[in-house]
């Protein structure tokens, strides 16, 4: 098979391709993996939209569904996306509030990672007549993505949304 990266540049990455998957029942963070961004020095987005992300609520259990997006701007490393699946997938039987898992999110890809700049949005179906959808972001610091993080933070979301039924 061609492939334009050496196997120095995929170690690391272990789940993808393999036909032994497991799917963790709880939060798990060491299924994240990288691999190295062949262009460090190109400032260029990527995005994830996870539609079926499902969480449990800390005080009854019942379960939480969202729509994540994650937008970030590497540096040196990327996430390898089926090992973003498997991770996300692990909120399935995680009982934390909206505003944590979404931070939470963004905290071990920043571990994982260190982007230049990196944002997680979730937009959570409503219970009880209520939406939630909490938004982190974070720059790296002493760079200019310190500065975007704060401007995007401070003018996110300023559109009121029109939801007909989310």
């Amino acid at each position: 098979m061609a492939s334009g990266r050496t196997s120095e540049e995929l170690q690391g990455v272990h789940g993808l391709g393999s036909q032994q998957t497991k799917y963790p029942m709880d939060y798990a963070p060491e299924v994240l993996e990288s691999f190295v961004n062949k262009h460090p020095g190109n400032d260029y987005f990527v995005k994830f939209n996870c539609p079926e992300f499902t969480s449990l609520c800390p005080m009854t259990g019942q379960p939480d569904f969202a729509t994540i997006y994650i937008s970030y701007v590497p540096d040196e490393r990327l996430v390898e996306s089926k090992s973003l699946k498997l991770y996300l997938f692990s909120f399935r039987n995680h009982g934390d509030f909206h505003e944590d898992c979404v931070n939470i999110i963004m905290k071990d890809l920043i571990k994982l990672m260190e982007p230049k700049y990196i944002e997680v949005w979730g937009r959570f179906t409503p219970r009880g007549g209520l939406a939630i959808d909490p938004y982190a972001n974070y720059g790296k610091p002493g760079t200019e993505w310190e500065k975007v993080a704060k401007e995007r933070l401070h003018f996110h979301d300023m559109q009121p949304e029109r939801v007909a039924y989310r």
